[in-house]
């Protein structure tokens, strides 16, 4: 791919302090794209409710002073910087007057100490459903009461006055939100108040109401008294920080969600299944989201800040879920993942090797560089971590057959010359095998009624929208009818997973005629992990109408008649009695394999076949090798019957021209002769990979050294290089890299690693292997971890610190 020099540098391209650039010098190979990038800032192009921002805007706040201690712009506090002290964090304020001068005057009512109620086993984090985060801090959910005790120097009486006070941004400000003022015992603002629910002595207990449209993000506390002799403000204190997040468990706020078991699957879920592959041939990885570690939710308002994303607009999930599509993508704005199509992943992690999203966003969060490298599922996998969160119902979507259309036609087109040899030059769409987005769930106030519900989100940069690249949210029942004019990026996403494909032959004039359109060929299968269990769940009918329905149909000509070619079913259509089906051995990684095309001839006379088939290898995304083998063939077909013209293919055929996921395109061409009929099929099929085997040996239990086994037998009868196994598991083993060296032929090797869980509960841990010469290779088990005598649930990090670039020793090899 060529270098693409950035236009953007991001949030702070205007000031002294620019983030780094990737660690690597080498250029960023991404899947090919346009960007029509014009003038304007990132708010103006991406929302446009943002346009009209003042470039004084204060809330955007100042550089970083430093680019590896960098948080949320309130002061966030570096991952790890708290320790294992399971004691009550209460901040004790020291004598400040209004004045500031430091004069305590007797009567005064001083807040002495303030206990949020923060721990984990804490009323206030079990009923916001934050108590699996692994933070001190208090994390609350929006527009659900929490509660607060304040320590005052003397009894509070009926004429002192209290106020909370909320801020967040570098130049709070009422008007904007990033300011709020609660008085206690009045009536609030926006949904915003304070209750005295019980006064003790000098203790006081108060009931917090958060506004349902809350800004989200880290917020300073601090505490006003006004009384006869005088005002107090306790001074801000780190301990006394405040997250607010998003909350599908209340009715008023726009991400609500109405039943408790998708709630307990999309937004606390840690772990989930990711699918890939091919329709006839999917696989599945578990991926660890990890979005409660500790660091991530840092990480995550990190990206906000990161943008410049103003601190107004981040009470908004439309626009919240809009900036995380841009970022996590490193284009435009040096964003969390560096994308890389190319093969080679020398300078960085092939992205099949990843299993979670923790190890890459601390990374981003501790240096400031964007990590490379990630490919579709891995931009999916993060998108997930962070929108979860952040409190967002959010899912990570398989689309089988997933379309690139990049001429905005709605169509996916192929050009062939004359004799129906593809024309490369003109052959711009492609078609993914698979393609791996997000949904999550909200309201969208800012369409018509009836889009609410599950939006599309897509964080993997394929084609700009206004100028970034960045996709969504771009609601699914807006994707299903056809309606491409909603926002956001409707076209393209209807394009992915409905579009038909269209086969032109050039006539002897250079005009163009369609002789063939496949109308099942794109979005065949879109699925999701299911809730509350490992299952695959088909959620195609959301996306579309059943396949070939009038209403299906419609949607598909409603759209391309919005595209730029809106006459392309004016004209088609030709004398089909030769049918064609794709058949190919479900073939493992190593082994010889055979592909097949049957013919069947539905008329009742005599067809004569000319057939071509050629074989390459594909990347994921449809872009594909030379051809290495090709058959040509004329067969013969009485009335009514069928024949089968096959190739076989032995390893040592495809073993020089393997490439990522081990994916296969067989190209098939046919003229028959008697009626003029076109055949034309394109069949992806790939190269199946071992597992790891994972074997817990005894039990676990919080706080207890535990271990495992993973067991790996090399399928090839060459040498794998360079292995490296990667662990990871929330509540159990922070993300760690294991160096294991050589592995030959043939070869099974056994290795033993220990772990310390953190948390209790059912938990995954997940591993993989990569190598120069294999991939793809992975493996999870199911820890049900018992809760230590006496635990508290306030734990340090899970497993200690990440271990990265250990050599392990192998426990023991084996022969085939």
């Amino acid at each position: 791919m060529m270098d693409r020099p950035r236009s953007d540098v991001g949030r702070w391209g205007g000031n002294p302090w620019h983030p780094p650039s990737t660690p690597s010098p080498s250029p960023e190979p991404e899947p090919e794209r346009r960007s029509r990038r014009g003038g304007r800032s990132f708010w103006a192009r991406c929302c446009g409710c943002c346009s009209c921002r003042n470039a004084a805007d204060d809330d955007w706040g100042p550089e970083p002073s430093d680019s590896r201690d960098r948080g949320s712009s309130s002061g966030t506090r570096r991952p790890g910087s708290r320790g294992s002290d399971s004691r009550r964090p209460i901040s004790r304020g020291s004598g400040v007057n209004a004045a500031g001068d430091g004069t305590i005057r007797e009567g005064m009512l001083v807040v002495t100490g303030v206990d949020l109620m923060s721990l984990r086993s804490d009323r206030n984090r079990r009923e916001h459903h934050t108590d699996e985060y692994e933070y001190d801090e208090l994390i609350v959910r929006r527009g659900q009461p929490f509660h607060v005790l304040l320590l005052l120097s003397r009894t509070y009486e009926s004429s002192d006055r209290i106020t909370l006070e909320l801020l967040i941004g570098n130049n709070p400000e009422v008007g904007k939100g990033t300011h709020v003022i609660i008085p206690v015992g009045k009536g609030g603002s926006g949904g915003w108040k304070a209750q005295v629910v019980k006064a003790n002595g000098q203790n006081l207990n108060l009931r917090v109401h958060t506004s349902p449209s809350a800004i989200i993000g880290k917020f300073q506390f601090t505490v006003r008294t006004q009384s006869d002799a005088g005002e107090f403000q306790l001074p801000f204190d780190p301990r006394n920080e405040i997250y607010i997040l998003f909350n599908p468990w209340c009715p008023e706020d726009i991400v609500y969600v109405d039943h408790e078991d998708w709630r307990q699957e999309y937004v606390l879920n840690e772990s989930g299944r990711i699918y890939y592959g091919t329709e006839a041939q999917i696989g599945e990885r578990t991926w660890n989201y990890g979005q409660f570690d500790h660091g991530v939710l840092d990480a995550c308002l990190y990206i906000l800040d990161r943008r410049g994303m103003p601190y107004g607009g981040r009470g908004d999930p439309v626009s919240v879920s809009r900036v995380i599509s841009a970022m996590v993508n490193s284009l435009d704005d040096n964003g969390v993942l560096i994308g890389n199509w190319s093969g080679d992943y020398s300078r960085g992690t092939n992205p099949s090797a990843w299993v979670g999203s923790v190890e890459i966003l601390l990374s981003y969060l501790r240096t400031g560089y964007s990590v490379p490298y990630g490919q579709c599922w891995v931009f999916a996998g993060v998108t997930t971590t962070v929108l979860r969160c952040l409190g967002l119902a959010t899912r990570t979507v398989t689309n089988f057959n997933s379309a690139h259309d990049t001429d905005t036609s709605l169509t996916m087109d192929i050009y062939f010359d004359e004799n129906m040899k593809p024309l490369e030059h003109l052959n711009h769409d492609s078609v993914w095998n698979f393609h791996v987005w997000n949904d999550c769930w909200m309201k969208r106030p800012d369409l018509p009624s009836g889009f609410d519900g599950w939006q599309v989100v897509d964080a993997t940069p394929q084609e700009t929208s206004s100028g970034i690249f960045c996709c969504g949210p771009c609601s699914v029942e807006s994707i299903k009818n056809g309606l491409v004019y909603m926002k956001y990026d409707t076209p393209f996403i209807f394009a992915e997973v409905n579009s038909d494909k269209v086969y032109w032959q050039r006539q002897d004039d250079g005009s163009f005629k369609i002789v063939y359109v496949e109308e099942k060929a794109i979005g065949t299968l879109v699925v999701t992990k299911a809730i509350g269990s490992n299952m695959r769940e088909d959620i195609t009918y959301l996306y579309k109408h059943p396949e070939g329905s009038d209403a299906e149909r419609k949607a598909v000509e409603t759209a391309a008649a919005h595209g730029s070619k809106p006459n392309v079913y004016a004209n088609r259509g030709s004398a089909e009695d030769v049918a064609m089906q794709v058949e190919a051995q479900d073939a493992v990684m190593g082994q010889d394999l055979n592909v097949s095309v049957m013919l069947t001839n539905q008329s009742s006379s005599r067809r004569t076949v000319k057939l071509h088939l050629y074989l390459s290898v594909t990347y994921y995304t449809g872009v594909t090798g030379t051809i290495f083998k090709e058959t040509k063939k004329e067969v013969a077909l009485a009335p009514g019957a069928s024949d089968h013209v096959t190739m076989p293919v032995a390893y040592k055929e495809y073993r020089p021209h393997l490439v990522d996921q081990g994916a296969m395109l067989l190209n098939v061409s046919g003229h028959v002769k008697e009626s003029g009929q076109v055949l034309a099929k394109q069949h992806t099929f790939r190269l199946r990979t071992p597992d790891l085997s994972l074997t817990l040996l005894g039990a676990a239990v919080v706080g207890q050294e535990c271990e495992v086994q993973i067991v790996f037998k090399n399928p090839l009868p060459v040498t794998l290089t360079n292995v490296v196994f990667r662990l990871e598991g929330s509540g159990l083993q922070r993300p760690k890299i294991l160096n294991v060296g050589d592995i030959g032929g043939n070869e099974t090797v056994t290795l033993r690693q220990t772990f310390v869980p953190v948390r209790p509960g059912p938990r995954q841990l997940i591993a993989s292997l990569d190598s120069p010469q294999l991939s793809q290779v992975h493996g999870v088990i199911q820890v049900d971890v018992a809760p230590a005598s006496g635990d508290r649930g306030l734990l340090s990090d899970a497993g200690g610190d990440s271990h990265l670039g250990e050599t392990i020793p192998m426990a023991s090899r084996g022969g085939a």
